[in-house]
């Protein structure tokens, strides 16, 4: 009788631990939100001076401070750490700034960034430069690439799309107007058309003409075809459409010059060198270009099709060194993208600033993303599994790099994005040729109806 009572005793606590752990790897945003948070904040709490002091971020107290410590108590006088402020929980970790003691540099505090997560208990520890003398500790709870969630407040606007969750639980945001130009590699099945799917679904509702060219036959961005302003499905289409988009380019440039006869007493904010600093109804609409698996455009088999070659990467590398100002955008995308694509293949890959690397094959592959940007990335590229599809390392000419996820997006909900906002669409007459042509989408018919899916990356 006695043990019956000893395991129902049991039991209730036996079963909170058991749910916990469910509660853990099925659902880590609630269990940190239960559990999670309050015990990692009084980890923080009461180990926060001890934990300084052992990660070499206190300094000795001031002369003033010595005095009085001495005068009002028979304390030691001990080594002091940074001031901490408000502790700001979250969803997915908490926030807290620290006010550096004088002598001290965010490196020190982003060195031990390590130590501090398992002093405290947390998936990951973060620091980030608020003003000079002022840091953030962005403290992550799980791991938030496992299962992306984005952020419900995201800053948008014209060409900002929200296209991914970093690392650090915080949104990646593609900004076409700090980035102008990016590259994105990554093998089958890696996620790259993810990516390309949450581009395009994010501008479908803005005023910007999207252009794509897709030497698949299409099987990519056709789907987007009531949204996009002109589309190549094949390298001999690709060839007729950009020279009309260098024809447009070198047409704003025109635009941009007769803006700039400049007269005496012209304001110095009517005076602009580029598109954006043109008058609302004077300036063109940006351009943004896809291009999907590019290495088509440079494979030849015959002397024809390497005459036709040259010619399409010496538009493209024009577009990507004077698009910017015109505004127009190159979003290039491909499995690989090295030397061996042959002339001009380098020297397009140069002028493309941001960097996007997927899964890929080999470390070669790493290399032609990220090893002239970033070095210390390629390992992280290389070290992707393929259980997680959508996960990339980003990064850009600046040095900084980090690591993101893109969440999952149907082709159907993509495509049904893009048919809502058809009427967005700019009118870009130089395009009109290359429009592409939109079936309507059918009724349904009495009966259950079978829709099939593509197989897509």
């Amino acid at each position: 009788m006695t043990d019956l009572v000893t395991l129902a005793e049991l039991g209730g606590p036996l079963a909170a631990i058991g749910g916990a752990a469910y509660a853990r790897h099925a659902r880590p945003a609630a269990y940190w939100s239960a559990v999670g948070l309050p015990l990692s904040v009084a980890r923080l709490v009461a180990s926060y001076s001890s934990t300084m002091d052992a990660c070499g971020l206190t300094v000795e107290p001031s002369r003033w401070r010595a005095l009085a410590v001495r005068a009002t108590t028979r304390r030691e006088i001990r080594p002091v750490p940074p001031r901490r402020g408000v502790i700001r929980p979250n969803s997915t970790g908490l926030r807290v700034r620290l006010r550096l003691a004088p002598g001290q540099e965010p490196a020190d505090v982003a060195a031990s960034a390590e130590r501090l997560r398992h002093a405290w208990g947390v998936h990951a520890v973060y620091v980030r430069d608020v003003k000079p003398g002022v840091v953030e500790l962005r403290l992550v709870g799980y791991d938030v690439l496992r299962k992306v969630r984005m952020p419900r407040r995201v800053d948008g606007g014209l060409l900002r799309v929200p296209v991914a969750l970093r690392e650090d639980a915080t949104a990646f945001v593609r900004d076409y107007r700090a980035v102008p130009h990016e590259l994105v590699l990554g093998a089958t099945l890696s996620g790259k058309s993810m990516y390309l799917r949450h581009l395009v679904a994010g501008l479908a509702a803005q005023p910007v003409a999207l252009v794509g060219i897709d030497c698949k036959r299409g099987v990519e961005l056709a789907p987007f075809a009531p949204r996009l302003s002109a589309l190549a499905t094949d390298p001999d289409e690709a060839a007729e459409l950009l020279p009309v988009l260098v024809k447009e380019m070198e047409d704003r440039y025109d635009l941009i010059k007769a803006r700039q006869g400049i007269a005496p007493g012209t304001p110095d904010e009517e005076i602009t060198s580029d598109v954006w600093g043109l008058p609302d109804g004077e300036r063109p609409v940006p351009i943004v270009l896809f291009v999907d698996e590019v290495a088509e455009l440079f494979l030849v088999a015959t002397r024809k099709d390497e005459e036709r070659r040259d010619e399409m990467v010496t538009q493209l590398i024009r577009l990507a060194q004077l698009g910017r100002a015109a505004g127009i955008y190159l979003e290039v995308c491909g499995q690989r993208f090295g030397a061996e694509l042959g002339k001009g293949a380098t020297m397009l890959r140069a002028q493309l600033t941001g960097r996007v690397c997927h899964r890929v094959n080999d470390e070669a592959s790493a290399k032609m993303a990220l090893g002239d940007i970033a070095p210390e990335a390629v390992d992280a590229a290389c070290s992707i599994a393929p259980e997680l599809p959508g996960l990339a390392v980003v990064g850009d000419t600046s040095g900084g790099w980090s690591r993101i996820r893109t969440p999952y997006l149907s082709l159907a909900d993509a495509a049904a994005t893009c048919r809502e906002s058809a009427h967005f669409a700019p009118d870009v007459p130089a395009l009109t040729p290359f429009r592409p042509y939109a079936p309507p989408v059918p009724t349904e018919a009495s009966g259950t109806v079978t829709v099939a899916h593509p197989v897509t990356e």
